[in-house]
């Protein structure tokens, strides 16, 4: 097997690795920074990201339907972080809203399969039914599982229940468009697309007032980090659509590896402890992204064949 076969599960894993560090410290920090400066910081971080982007861009590489879907993304990814903040400020119960949001790669997996034809073989069919059932045991809500009865009592047609879905439904959406970004530009250009919005959506937070910088310093410092490094997921799932990854495996293993380095990490810094169900989890997880990356030996020829072709 040709080992450039492999760059777009390489870089899913980063940017599960990378956005599952970022979990860590957005946990941390959480109580102290609202949801608006956090994407103001986490604009910052991606600016910083900049300079080791700009060997890469061509001017005469850009597309402007690329470029557009870019920008497109990163207002779909925003607008699913504040649709979460915005269940929560309504009296969302976290046993409800974080699975339900954390389901996204099945917004994304739909659109994968019936707009962009994707195609799978039975082992990747596997892969998602198992990466799904993974990603509920690692949101961290056990309730689902423990009192399923109690938790479909807990669901009624209120405010914060519509933005769950809401959160669910744009960052699906987020993760197809970058696949249709990637079709027309390089993951570098996708990326400065992706800044480009944020950075205007943090010019409005501001205007509008909603950024509080009361914090301490210590939490503006972990927060610039955190930007960093979701910066970095975002251009780690960029490159791994730009490698031929399909949208129906990038998301899934990149939202199903994600609470698994998150949980990890929490247990070895932060000290906490790790239950049954998220072993479990962390289990199940790795085995579908095991199957999710199984790819047949003449789909792995013609990729090949099309990589030297394109040399």
């Amino acid at each position: 097997m040709n080992k450039s076969n492999y760059n777009w599960l390489l870089y899913s894993v980063g940017a599960g690795l990378s956005w599952g560090i970022w979990g860590v410290i957005v946990k941390d920090i959480s109580e102290d920074v609202s949801p608006y400066l956090n994407h103001c910081l986490f604009t910052i971080g991606m600016l910083m990201m900049f300079p080791l982007l700009i060997r890469k861009l061509k001017v005469s590489n850009i597309n402007k339907k690329g470029f557009a879907w870019s920008i497109i993304a990163g207002i779909l990814a925003v607008a699913g972080n504040v649709a979460v903040y915005k269940a929560f400020s309504n009296g969302g119960n976290a046993a409800v809203v974080i699975p339900v949001t954390n389901l996204y790669p099945l917004v994304t997996i739909v659109v994968a399969l019936f707009a962009f034809k994707e195609k799978l073989n039975w082992v990747n069919g596997i892969g998602i039914l198992l990466s799904v059932p993974a990603i509920l045991l690692l949101s961290g809500e056990s309730l689902l599982f423990k009192e399923p009865a109690a938790f479909f009592q807990s669901i009624s047609l209120n405010t914060w229940l519509f933005y769950s879905f809401v959160a669910m439904l744009f960052w699906g959406l987020f993760s197809a468009a970058q696949k249709i970004t990637t079709n027309h530009i390089s993951a570098e250009w996708s990326y400065i697309g992706f800044i480009v919005s944020s950075v205007f959506i943090s010019l409005l937070f501001l205007l509008f007032g909603w950024v509080e910088t009361n914090v301490s310093g210590r939490n503006l410092w972990l927060g610039f980090v955190a930007g960093m490094l979701n910066g970095l997921g975002v251009l780690s799932s960029f490159a791994a659509y730009s490698a031929e990854g399909k949208a129906s495996k990038v998301t899934t293993i990149a939202g199903a590896l994600q609470p698994v380095f998150t949980i990890v990490l929490a247990v070895g810094l932060l000290r906490e402890k790790i239950s049954f169900m998220e072993v479990m989890g962390i289990l199940i997880a790795i085995i579908g992204t095991a199957a999710l990356s199984y790819e047949k030996k003449d789909v792995l020829f013609a990729i090949t064949v099309k990589s030297k072709a394109d040399e």
